[in-house]
């Protein structure tokens, strides 16, 4: 009787996967409010006022030069916007925010005022990884935000699994490394040690405002300030921490499969 009625639960609840990213994304939290953007040309002469309202030194504006506001240190707290007495600084409500390159992250002046987003991986690399992608966690000194958004992917609702990209237990059996946390001093040579036990080629994902640059312990001898110190990274997916949408955006990007994944018979799991 046991077995029937759970059989019978299960039919009528069907599937409570999202069918992203066949459909609509889901939108965000009100709080969260997605990445930034930055429009210099509205900043004041000899304004200052988001640079010092930013706890975590994100903000910088040489005397003469333009707001340069770097997501990677971004603690996305919105202090900037509300300091901000032309509007520049601005929430755009979108989950998207994974990019290649470090530098890609900062934002402001003509042509930067937002994000550009992530390149797919070289053919090569993709005939290797875009079908079945397994990576090693390391949670290198972090606080446990990021890496909870980070499986928050695996439960029914996101079902990573049905990309081909799943998180192993031996970094022996994986293809790459998703590193979460300032990579403290503690933390550095298992760091190390982990990357070296990946099998080449294999690939590096900095997830969090702390594994891109420090987060707010950038600067203490305590950390490294981030994975790129000790290992090179193939993407960086800022937040703190990103919202699950923004970590299997970056994944998904990085792999090319945003244009194929939802156009099988199956759904949100056609594609495949």
């Amino acid at each position: 009787m046991f077995i029937h009625d759970t059989i019978l639960n299960r039919l009528r609840r069907g599937c409570e996967t999202m069918a992203y990213p066949q459909g609509a994304p889901p939108p965000l939290p009100e709080r969260h409010g997605g990445a930034l953007r930055v429009e210099t040309a509205r900043c004041a002469d000899g304004c200052a006022e988001c640079v010092a309202s930013c706890p975590n030194g994100a903000i910088e504006r040489p005397s003469g030069g333009s707001v340069a506001l770097d997501l990677g240190r971004c603690i996305f707290c919105a202090a900037c916007i509300g300091a901000c007495p032309e509007g520049a600084i601005t929430r755009t409500g979108d989950h998207r925010m994974a990019v290649r390159g470090r530098g890609d992250l900062v934002l402001g002046g003509p042509g930067r005022e937002e994000l550009r987003l992530a390149a797919a991986l070289d053919d090569k690399l993709r005939g290797l990884f875009g079908r079945s992608l397994r990576l090693r966690q390391v949670s290198a000194g972090g606080c446990n935000a990021c890496e909870a958004d980070t499986n928050v992917l695996g439960t029914i609702g996101w079902d990573l699994g049905r990309f081909g990209i799943q998180f192993v237990a031996s970094p022996r059996h994986a293809d790459g490394l998703l590193i979460t946390g300032p990579v403290s001093r503690n933390m550095e040579l298992a760091l190390k040690k982990t990357y070296d036990a990946v099998p080449d080629p294999k690939i590096v994902v900095a997830v969090g405002a702390c594994a891109i640059g420090g987060g707010p312990f950038v600067g203490l001898p305590e950390v490294n300030n981030g994975a790129g110190a000790l290992v090179p990274v193939d993407l960086f997916i800022p937040g703190c921490p990103p919202h699950p949408l923004t970590i299997l955006d970056g994944l998904l990007r990085l792999l090319g499969r945003l244009d194929e994944v939802g156009k099988g018979p199956g759904g949100a799991r056609g594609g495949l």
